[in-house]
């Protein structure tokens, strides 16, 4: 298993393939090479599988014609070995790459279609001047690429991952936005050759890619053609149409070839595991490999003394599927190692980023994070680890699949099997009718995707369908084993595993079983209201009974609603970002609104809406966004000004000039020691100073000065904050927040939150009569009316803002209490704090409410009058957004 890139038409630079290569370490940590040629070159990154002490790549063939990067397993190399042998090759390595290359020369592209395995691999063809890329048949193994350049001079960038072809730097980065559309109302991804990067695309399972090195009949040098080299999909649909009939012999044949796949994917010289969820398709991959090491089978030597298994659980969860894993490890009893992996929710928060960086593009739920987590743990002991994956695609898993299946039923006229089958699963129908019953009893509002996205983007793409095969449960199944589901499904498998250095086998995708299984009757699927029939029933004696009849199905899965409770500031963090609200996909005020009803009860929402919001905005931020200053002590020195401010400032009326040096501050928060933290940055700056003032102008010990402290830090640790899930907000409060402009300085009372809180601190009738004045006011010329006549500081209640830090993105802020007593405790503790010489000439202290629309001078020690102290800071000097000086040294100059 490894990670492959390259390019044409870039000439011979290593640099760039290096700089490619270096992206996809965590593919292939075991060795590297690159080659180039003319316009070509190939990068390879390996995770030695297979004849661990030869097979490096790129590997050339005898006459040093043919070059090969290859990621993946072709797990009939022995037999095709043995093939080419007879046709009088011979081979240098025992490895399967070799076998590649060399079905290559023998056979040309027709070597694609006898390969049985996983892999996406790029060969260089000198003699026949042509580059070709391929993906295997179900596309387990990922190739990614993206043509550029120009007609006279066309270029090809690809790789195992979109990560080398953005750090190529020959790609404009652009989203796709038709592509993200469709994830957002459809809930669809990976379905097509398109991905989320506009420009970037995917070769579709079995599909290859030719580029001519010279000009030909076809097309000038670097003409691209991408086509099939399988008819696999066509082979399925008219497999279907034989429809053996069920009995005991089909049964043992598909046994003995299910066995037979997994004893190719132990093939190994590096340790091998099992993923084990406790469904069905896990847990028989589980028992078969422990039936085979009792055997002593050939390739039960990668196990070692005992078979590793690793599950995800969720002790008092409603996904928790810890007892039927532990019921398979009770049959496996003395020749299994378990490990659990209890993923948390805070853990979830501390990975997202890496999460959603790993996956590269978005996905549909926050499900395959605890497969992520199980990868993580594997990687620590094994390298390889079979998966169960591909089996719901192909023996219809889902319950949607009953529905593809009655009507398929319906549709033949086959009434009597039809009222059968709806006898025999009445039991998962009822649980289905009965969820959405009570979903309809509660009259809880269903909070769809669509209200939340703008409207201007949904109209861009309102020609845009989704539909599923709804009367075939053959093809129904063939669609989703190439387009709707399992490419997905294979995606997450492949960068979770890749991700942690790890090989990922999935069993159930051999080509020769799949199309033995779809040769069969439509009841070796799907019989009595039973799914996987033939599964369950080749696999009963060895399966604990639980097991074999079981009817729900969960696998590697998170307790999404759960965990997004428990998320909530993560998530209203992400939401009430600045980032999010200025994208043009949604409306923030819509999503925050669904939020907070899905939170309290009000709304049957799906975490699924909110998930893909959160996604997407993770994703833009980690591979679009320009990467933002990070907040904290370090960056910005004391005697500085922030960015876009100015250190000195004259007052009008004769006051004088004064200079403001912001102090940049870790983020506080309630726990936080206020006095002592904010004596820590006062010392700080005098200890920075030279002797006597030297290059620092103003900050003489012979001029009076003061400290300024923003309002926030001070509200914030007397526990004045209040996180916006705590306030509930009444409709008079949403009403008002309507009429109150918001803007880049501040929400203030434009957000419901703090509207809330004042109609708590006032009351409503005073929050509706100054309301009245203030329009009143304006017909008149008159501003500011409204804060005047309610009073009581309300126009220093904060409201969440994304641009902020810490929790000030997510939480709503009172006034400070008593201002004028916290300057004067502050006073006293700077006189003891500062030089001596300092603390002589020291004015006072003062509380600032400021923003990029105005000053309020809050509460102050000093002989300045509120109407000066507003002045020194009437543009802001500390600024709004993540500067982090919530404090300033201000000196008169002279």
């Amino acid at each position: 298993m490894c990670g492959i890139a390259g390019y044409y038409g870039y000439g011979e630079d290593e640099t760039l393939l290096q700089g490619m290569n270096a992206c996809i370490v965590h593919r292939g940590p075991d060795g590297e090479g690159i080659y180039t040629h003319g316009n070509v070159g190939l990068a390879h990154r390996r995770l030695s599988i297979i004849d661990v002490a030869h097979g490096q790549e790129p590997m050339y063939s005898a006459d040093g014609e043919t070059v090969l990067v290859y990621n993946g397993e072709v797990y009939n190399y022995l037999d095709l070995r043995t093939e080419l042998e007879t046709l009088g090759r011979t081979f240098l390595t025992n490895s399967d790459t070799e076998v590649v290359l060399q079905s290559y020369e023998e056979w040309g592209d027709a070597a694609f279609d006898r390969f049985n395995g996983m892999f996406g691999f790029a060969i260089h063809d000198r003699k026949n001047n042509r580059l070709v890329l391929a993906r295997d048949h179900f596309g387990i193994k990922p190739l990614y690429y993206a043509t550029a350049g120009t007609p006279e001079a066309p270029t090809l960038l690809f790789g195992s991952e979109i990560k080398p072809l953005l750090a190529s730097g020959k790609l404009e980065q652009d989203v796709n936005e038709r592509i993200l559309f469709r994830y957002l109302q459809f809930r669809i991804h990976d379905e097509e050759a398109e991905t989320f990067f506009a420009g970037i695309h995917k070769l579709m399972p079995g599909e290859k890619l030719v580029l001519s090195t010279v000009d030909t009949e076809a097309g000038p040098a670097g003409t691209v053609t991408i086509s099939p080299y399988t008819r696999l999909k066509e082979e399925l649909a008219e497999l279907a149409k034989i429809e053996t009939p069920y009995s005991q012999a089909v049964i043992d044949e598909y046994r003995e070839r299910f066995t037979e796949g997994l004893r190719l994917r132990l093939q190994s010289e590096v340790p091998v595991g099992t993923a084990l969820s406790g469904g069905l398709d896990s847990s028989a991959v589980v028992v078969t490999i422990n039936k085979l090491m009792q055997e002593k089978a050939a390739a039960t030597d990668s196990l070692g003394a005992t078979q590793q298994t690793f599950s995800a659980v969720f002790p008092n969860s409603l996904n928790d599927e810890e007892k039927y894993a532990d019921a398979v490890l009770a049959r496996c009893e003395g020749n299994v190692t378990s490990h659990k992996i209890r993923p948390q929710a805070a853990e979830f928060v501390e990975d997202l980023e890496d999460f959603v960086r790993t996956m590269e593009e978005p996905i549909i739920s926050s499900g395959p994070y605890a497969q992520y987590q199980v990868m993580r743990e594997a990687s620590k002991h094994v390298t390889v680890l079979l998966d169960g994956q591909g089996a719901d695609e192909m023996m219809a898993g889902y319950i949607p699949y009953y529905f593809a299946y009655l009507r398929q039923l319906k549709k033949n006229g086959q009434n009597g099997k039809l009222a059968k089958e709806l006898a025999s699963s009445s039991d998962i129908l009822f649980r289905l009718a009965r969820f959405r019953i009570q979903g309809a009893l509660t009259f809880k509002k269903a909070s769809g995707i669509t209200p939340l996205l703008n409207k201007e983007f949904t109209a861009k793409y309102k020609s845009e369908t989704f539909s599923n095969i709804p009367d075939n449960l053959k093809l129904r199944l063939i669609d989703d084993l190439f387009h709707k589901s399992l490419p997905a499904v294979l995606r997450y498998e492949d960068k979770n595993t890749m991700r942690f250095s790890l090989e990922g086998r999935v069993p159930f995708l051999d080509k020769e079983v799949v199309k033995f299984l779809f040769s069969l009757d439509d009841e070796s699927i799907i019989k009595g209201g039973w799914n996987k029939r033939i599964l369950r029933d080749a696999t009963r004696e060895l399966l604990p009974e639980m097991i074999s009849n079981r009817r729900n199905k969960i696998g590697f899965t998170t307790p999404e609603a759960e965990w997004f409770s428990l998320m909530k500031e993560k998530i209203y963090e992400i939401f009430l970002s600045s980032s999010f609200g200025a994208r043009s996909y949604w409306n923030q005020d819509a999503v925050i609104y669904a939020f907070e009803e899905y939170l309290s009860g009000k709304s049957a929402g799906s975490t699924m809406v909110f998930w893909r919001l959160i996604n997407t905005e993770l994703w833009l931020r980690e591979f679009f966004d320009e990467p933002e200053t990070k907040a904290g002590i370090e960056g910005k020195s004391d005697y500085i000004p922030n960015a876009g401010k100015q250190l000195d400032i004259t007052v009008p009326n004769g006051a004088g000039t004064f200079r403001r040096y912001p102090l940049r501050t870790e983020v506080f928060y309630k726990e936080t020691d206020f006095d002592p933290a904010a004596m820590t940055y006062v010392k700080r700056f005098f200890d920075g100073l030279p002797v006597a003032g030297g290059d620092h102008g103003a900050a003489t010990a012979d001029t009076p000065w003061y400290l300024f402290v923003s309002e926030k830090i001070v509200a914030m640790t007397q526990g004045r904050s209040i996180p916006v899930w705590d306030i509930k907000v009444s409709g008079a409060a949403r009403i008002f927040s309507k009429f109150v402009t918001r803007n880049p300085g501040g929400i203030g009372l434009a957000s419901p939150w703090s509207m809330q809180l004042a109609i708590d601190e006032v009351g409503l009738p005073r929050i509706m009569y100054a309301s009245a004045r203030s329009v009143l006011g304006k017909l008149q010329g008159k501003s500011g009316v409204f804060y005047e006549v309610v009073g009581h500081n309300i126009n220093a209640i904060d409201g969440a803002a994304g641009y902020q830090v810490g929790t000030s993105t997510h939480s709503v802020k009172y006034a400070p209490l008593d201002p004028d007593g916290v300057a004067a405790r502050l006073s006293a503790l700077v006189r003891k704090t500062v030089p001596a010489e300092y603390a002589a000439t020291f004015a006072g202290t003062a509380i600032m409410d400021a923003n990029d629309l105005g000053v309020v001078a809050l509460g102050h020690d000093t002989r300045l009058t509120k109407d000066v102290l507003q002045d020194i800071f009437r543009d802001n000097p500390q600024g709004q957004t993540t500067e982090t000086t919530p404090m300033s040294v201000v000196f008169t100059q002279k």
